[in-house]
């Protein structure tokens, strides 16, 4: 019966060997992997730094100014004036339904869709 008990331990023993074994060489291609990912990261980091410098340098204000006075015949670009903007006093603002909706009925819910919001100013019907 010892012996048997002995070539028990023994294949046991064996067995947590070539697991242990086997455990040590997937976490070894593990970290491999993530500092392949890390060197990746880095250089994709490097990339777009690279790239945002180069979409800065090409959006130059007076680079800009310069392409649209050279094509001109092409595009009609006009510099922005302050007369292009709209009046604050003409921004119509939206109005919030009652919080209780319940109490509203379907023709009720279909008129307040259907009017266009008041104007800054005016009077509330």
């Amino acid at each position: 019966m010892r012996p048997l008990l002995y070539l028990l331990t023994f294949c046991c023993v064996m067995a947590l060997a070539f697991w242990a074994y086997r455990e040590n060489y997937a976490t070894q291609h593990g970290m491999k992997e993530v500092n392949v990912l890390r060197a990746d990261i880095a250089h994709l980091r490097e990339s777009i730094s690279v790239q945002k410098a180069e979409w800065a340098y090409l959006n130059r204000p007076a680079r800009l100014r310069d392409l649209t006075a050279l094509n001109f015949d092409r595009l009609q670009l006009l510099p922005m004036n302050p007369d292009q903007f709209g009046d604050l006093a003409r921004v119509a603002l939206y109005q919030a339904p009652p919080s209780d909706m319940s109490q509203m009925t379907v023709d009720m819910i279909e008129l307040q869709t259907l009017t266009a919001p008041t104007e800054v100013g005016a009077p509330k019907p």
